[in-house]
């Protein structure tokens, strides 16, 4: 039978669907492991098989101060795992014809439209020069990463500085995301659009973007079009305060090595901050089986529970390796939102051709698997993370059980 209040999804044996329990024992020693050294305070595993959940669990404490369990319904700040809802978001609205991918972003927001490179030259006072961009940033560019925008990283790091977008940090600011996009589109570009893959604040530009075309604030447009629909009750841009006895604190590996409290609830943005500016990029808060549910609908080509979101087609367009050999990380592709495998052998590690994913500053990771029917992910408030392997090994653990 369902999960009451925890979900919508049913929790089965694992060996139903193909899963060995022996085998997902090491993933629980793994968890443990972190949990008694000290290396994460707590964390929420979710494991989805043929729409059923195989593993679903709860390690550790969610307030280490308060010796509060980790619950399954606590809330966590998922930062660029917010990146996937805004370009479904953005497909939404492409499929019902509002654009093409390859428009130019100047049709939609007119100020980004005489934008220009910033090109290294010694000789010029700042460190560099500015040349008109080759072509024109499309839609196309922002969801695959390839728009020339960083998150300020780049020769022209001093003039992002001075507009106060660096880092992907909004849920500070008191003005809303429109206003930041105006002043992004005055500065310029860290490459040609089209030329590299550079993380930064393309997926920030689709929110508005989507505020443009759909007429609606974003937290709107997200609540009545994809959280409302797919029973994602508990996933926000900022915090109802009936519901701040549930955010995680965040946790980090300080410079000794040691877990220390970095950003407690009682002083958190997302609950005591301005509330006015949407990151689409990374400003979402989540439960497990918030994020579990829109999983699962990517992973079910775009339905959920009798409600579509997108066509299967879309969906596969999504996953498509856009960017060649152009992603950071060479041995994977990347799509419209997410890192893909396209290689499994040039990839190394377990996995499927096809299965595509991303993660978050706070150190949570998310899988999704079509040709296994598999997605799985696990969330915990972690930054900085001090260089724990623990998100890759987490894949290969859960990969490791697949034993049909």
């Amino acid at each position: 039978m369902p999960l009451t209040g925890i979900g919508q999804f049913t929790q089965v044996e694992p060996e139903s669907v193909g899963l060995s329990s022996e085998r997902l024992d090491r993933l629980e020693q793994l968890i443990q492991q972190h949990i008694g050294q000290e290396k994460m305070a707590g964390i929420n595993t979710l494991i989805l098989r043929n729409g059923k959940a195989a593993y679903f669990k709860s390690h550790g404490l969610m307030n280490i101060e308060e010796e509060r369990p980790m619950g399954k319904d606590a809330i966590f700040r998922i930062a660029s795992m917010s990146k996937a809802v805004t370009s479904v978001a953005v497909m939404m609205l492409y499929e019902e014809g509002h654009f093409q991918l390859n428009d130019p972003l100047h049709n939609y927001i007119p100020e980004f439209k005489n934008a220009v490179v910033a090109i290294p030259d010694s000789t010029a006072d700042q460190g560099y020069r500015t040349e008109p961009a080759k072509r024109p940033i499309t839609i196309r560019h922002l969801l695959t990463h390839t728009s020339g925008l960083t998150y300020g990283d780049g020769v022209a790091n001093e003039a992002y500085e001075k507009a106060d977008l660096t880092g992907w940090y909004f849920a500070d600011k008191e003005q809303p995301i429109g206003h930041w996009i105006k002043q992004l589109a005055e500065l310029p570009l860290h490459a040609h659009p089209g030329d590299q893959w550079q993380y930064g604040y393309s997926t920030d530009v689709l929110g508005y973007f989507v505020e443009v075309i759909s007429d609606m604030p974003l937290d709107d447009f997200f609540n009545k079009r994809i959280f409302e629909p797919l029973g994602m009750e508990d996933t926000h841009f900022f915090l109802p305060p009936e519901k701040s006895s549930r955010l995680a604190p965040v946790y980090g590996i300080n410079d000794n090595g040691e877990l220390e409290l970095m950003e407690p609830t009682s002083t958190t943005d997302y609950i005591h901050g301005p509330r006015t500016t949407f990151s689409g990029g990374a400003g979402l808060l989540s439960t497990i089986t918030d994020y579990g549910s829109f999983m699962q609908m990517l992973l079910n080509g775009g339905e959920f529970n009798g409600t579509r979101i997108l066509s299967p087609k879309t969906v596969q367009l999504m996953h498509a390796n856009h960017t060649g050999d152009m992603y950071a990380w060479g041995d994977l592709g990347f799509g419209l939102g997410f890192k893909v495998i396209e290689d499994l052998g040039k990839y190394g590690e377990l996995g499927s051709k096809g299965a595509y994913g991303w993660g978050s500053a706070y150190y949570p990771t998310y899988w999704i698997d079509p040709k296994t029917d598999m997605a799985f992910l696990f969330l915990t408030q972690l930054m900085p993370g001090g260089g724990l392997p623990f998100r890759d090994i987490f894949k290969n653990m859960v990969y490791q059980s697949v034993i049909e």
